[in-house]
């Protein structure tokens, strides 16, 4: 009971009490049958996997509690009418993207971010985002903005979803002005606007693919809000969110390997590119145990 309490002390641990709590409010408005079906499969099949990977690589079991997180992430993003093989499908191959993507020090991408962007292009899926209470009642929705709030200001990311909330918005509202309003006038209602809170304090902020230092989280919040305009204005996506924070982990990734380089680009771009190709996995553990 002591490592259960000192668990959900810890940022994954209250991050896996708030979902819940957002599951809970949701869920009845979704069905809870179907719902239940898919968030239980995709949660067991992705933790069991994690687990495994972890044993093998660590040689001990560990709780996968970020397989659960993602497997979470991606059920409270899809719709909720999703085949439940198709959430855990997408679930699992967000887990696998963390051991084939990375780097000498972390994986490259959001896992949940990635896995449900190429559930897009595999299974043509739609994103509803009922995790962030779209559905609910105007007085559920101070749960939402309490609970994204805390787990923020937990991980020590304000600056960052700050920075990405305040230019995403002056983004759009400047585009009102400019030109025929009612173009962008749904990222100011639901399930827009409640989606960008959430995926700004939930899936923005995830330690092992967010900058740490206040400076670096100025701008990343800013490239990630410009490229989500981007993808929702010129492109049309319905992935332009996650798209967005995409190209922050990009951009984050290239700074952690820049950080340790004297080169400079375009040289850093190779030696970017080769730390993250999936064939030089081994030799970057060896040398991390050198």
């Amino acid at each position: 009971m002591r490592k259960v309490r000192k668990f959900f002390q810890t940022p994954k641990g209250l991050a896996t009490l708030v979902l819940a709590v957002f599951i809970l409010l949701a869920a009845p408005g979704q069905g809870i049958k179907v719902l239940g079906t898919s968030l239980g499969s995709a949660v067991l099949a992705a933790s069991l996997l994690d687990a495994l990977i972890l044993k093998l690589r660590k040689n001990v079991w560990e709780f996968p509690s970020g397989a659960v997180l993602t497997a979470m992430i991606v059920a409270m993003v899809l719709r909720a009418q999703e085949p439940w093989h198709v959430v855990t499908i997408t679930s699992v191959g967000a887990v696998l993207s963390k051991y084939i993507l990375r780097t000498r020090t972390a994986n490259v991408f959001n896992p949940a971010a990635l896995g449900i962007v190429a559930s897009f292009y595999f299974f043509h899926t739609g994103q509803s985002w009922w995790g962030a209470l779209t559905d609910q009642p105007p007085v559920l929705k101070v749960v939402l903005f309490a609970g994204c709030a805390f787990l923020a200001n937990r991980v020590n990311k304000v600056p960052l979803v700050l920075t990405f909330l305040g230019v995403y918005f002056a983004l759009f509202t400047a585009t009102a002005f400019l030109r025929e309003p009612l173009g962008v006038a749904e990222i100011f209602r639901t399930p827009d606007f409640e989606a960008a809170i959430y995926f700004a304090c939930i899936i923005l902020t995830d330690p092992p693919t967010s900058p740490a230092k206040y400076p670096d989280q100025f701008v990343c919040g800013a490239i990630v809000a410009v490229v989500s305009y981007v993808l929702f204005e010129w492109i049309g996506v319905v992935y332009y969110l996650l798209g967005g924070v995409l190209a922050g982990n990009v951009w984050e990734a290239w700074r952690r390997v820049n950080r340790r380089s004297t080169h400079t680009f375009p040289r850093g771009m190779g030696n970017f590119l080769r730390e993250i190709n999936p064939l030089s996995g081994a030799v970057n553990r060896r040398d991390v145990a050198a």
